[in-house]
């Protein structure tokens, strides 16, 4: 799953380096060598690090209490598609105050924001 969604992530942009946790799916040699097939340098937090990737962590924390926690779903699908709404909204539509107002989209990346033109 994990893999699934960095090659996802990778048709947008690729990190120099990727940091995660020390979770199983992180310290598998089927991710190890797909992050080095990729060229990109591969960190881990120390254990019980949690701040070490603080920005993740505040974001689960957000997604826990603001969608998680209110919303019992009656089935997969619909799990998904109102987790991804989470997600989007949380992405394109919503400012942060850390971000000077800024929606992370508008922040980080926003080359992909503009308009296709042809």
């Amino acid at each position: 799953m994990v893999i699934s969604a960095l090659k996802k992530a990778f048709k947008v942009a690729k990190p120099q380096i990727l940091n995660s946790d020390q979770g199983c799916q992180f310290t598998s040699q089927q991710y190890i060598d797909f992050v080095k097939e990729n060229g990109i340098r591969q960190s881990m937090d120390g254990k019980s690090r949690w701040a070490d990737n603080i920005m993740i962590e505040r974001w689960f924390r957000s997604f826990k209490y603001e969608e998680a926690y209110l919303t019992q779903y009656n089935n997969i699908r619909e799990s998904r598609v109102a987790i991804g709404q989470y997600i989007h909204i949380y992405n394109f539509e919503r400012r942060h105050s850390a971000l000077d107002y800024q929606t992370p989209a508008e922040c980080y990346y926003p080359a992909m924001l503009m308009p296709y033109v042809a």
